[in-house]
């Protein structure tokens, strides 16, 4: 019986369409970048960060942000999210993932002499310089690296987290800050737009942040207009929060794709008293998303490091959902804060789920084909049959001919090849 290798892993083509960019900075450059930009650190040690600050395993949620406090700091200068998304772009390449959608909030990067326009056009030619690169001599059994932005609002935000907030609140008061966390979500839309328009590769729209007590609705404004601009959009919904998060994103902000989407199932995360049978409802809802091709982006180890009631990914509803026949995408959320990979991922996947081949493919190929890619959609169609026939041709490899229906199991930890240069 053939079961999954770390080899077969870093072979075939992958993509990570939940990828936060300053939670996926190289650690020794974010020691760099803070000994240049004058950023204190706990520890000036890798050793030190990872006992301090990025850690195996967190206690909780803010536990876990904590250290993007650091990684955002070190990145208000723009040739460090220039160097940043380069090196992200590396990295992924290095494992063999081909497809990157890069998320990230401008507005956090906004400094007293930089403008949101110059913060994505920073990330964008960093991201643009590493395809240039990586796509040099493609052999004709791989595929091109690409990628695209998506770029994030937040559902709140406070004076210190960047002085474009700084500026808002100020001028807009503490009065209502709901509608000045909406008043900055929809601002961020009309840039993304005219961004597009002016070419660059900005591909969604994302609403990230606390989930309780700030509900997606509030920036409906924003969702609206990207909606009638023809951006996609994603939402992280259901990370924190029950189904009706969930159902909101889709209905009232047209969710393309969800992120995470952890408690989909959860009958007793629902808070709404309107809901009396709560077992139909999580039904009609998974059906729906099922049916509707809604894709949800699954993030397994940043969950079991923010959630503590699920201990390893047997207790994830990662197989709930795949034996739903929902529509799953692997993805890192933030490869240094969660200390992961792609290959890393799929792994997990491996090991602890029960997958047949067949499912395992789907997990890999619905980033291709779920993906925001910026091109017209032939190019896009010709892109996802390309990474299809490069998998199922190592399957073939692989497997040989025989039946598509054997569980995998416990693949070695994947190989890293080298790295090309940046400069």
């Amino acid at each position: 019986m053939t079961k999954i290798t770390g080899d077969f892993i870093q072979k075939i083509p992958k993509t990570d369409l939940h990828l936060h960019l300053d939670g996926s900075l190289r650690l020794p450059s974010l020691i760099e970048m803070a000994k240049v930009s004058g950023v204190g650190l706990p520890s000036f040690e890798e050793a030190g960060l990872n006992e301090l600050v990025f850690k195996a395993r967190y206690a909780n949620l803010a536990e876990y942000l904590a250290g993007f406090a650091y990684t955002v700091a070190v990145l208000q200068d723009r040739e460090h999210l220039e160097r940043a998304a380069f090196e992200l772009a590396e990295d992924a390449h290095a494992e063999g993932v081909r497809y990157i959608e890069v998320r990230f909030a401008p507005q956090l990067h906004v400094t007293h002499a930089t403008e949101i326009a110059a913060v994505v056009k920073a990330v964008n030619r960093g991201l643009e310089a590493a395809r240039r690169c990586l796509n040099t001599h493609v052999p004709p059994d791989d595929m091109p690296f690409e990628f695209g932005l998506i770029l994030c609002a937040m559902r709140r935000f406070s004076r210190q987290m960047s002085p474009y907030y700084d500026r808002l609140i100020a001028r807009a008061g503490s009065t209502n800050i709901r509608y000045t966390y909406a008043r900055a979500s929809l601002a961020m839309v009309k840039e993304a737009v005219r961004l597009r328009e002016e070419g660059l590769p900005i591909v969604g729209f994302d609403l990230a942040g606390e989930e309780a007590g700030y509900p997606a609705i509030h920036h409906k404004a924003a969702f609206q207009l990207a909606h009638s601009s023809f951006l996609r959009k994603t939402v992280h919904a259901g990370e924190a929060y029950g189904p009706e998060s969930i159902f909101q994103a889709i209905t009232e902000c047209y969710a393309n794709r969800i992120g995470h989407g952890t408690f989909l199932f959860s009958e007793e995360a629902i808070k709404l008293k309107s809901i009396k049978d709560k077992g139909k409802y999580v039904a009609q809802l998974t059906e729906y998303i099922a049916n509707q091709r809604i894709t949800i982006e699954v993030c397994p180890t940043s969950n079991l490091q923010t959630i503590p009631e699920i201990e390893t990914l047997k207790n994830h509803p990662i197989q709930k959902m795949v034996d739903h026949g929902l529509s799953v995408s692997v993805s890192t959320d933030n490869r240094l804060v969660s200390h992961t990979t792609v290959c890393n991922e799929l792994r997990l996947c491996a090991e602890q789920l029960d997958l047949t081949r067949s499912q395992f493919r789907d997990l890999v190929l619905a980033g291709f084909k779920r993906s925001f890619h910026p091109g017209p959609y032939r190019e896009k169609r010709a892109y996802v049959q390309r990474a299809i026939n490069l998998y199922d041709g190592l399957a073939r490899q692989h497997f040989g001919q025989g039946r598509d229906s054997t569980a995998i199991r416990k693949p070695p930890s994947p190989r890293v090849p080298d790295r090309c240069s940046r400069r």
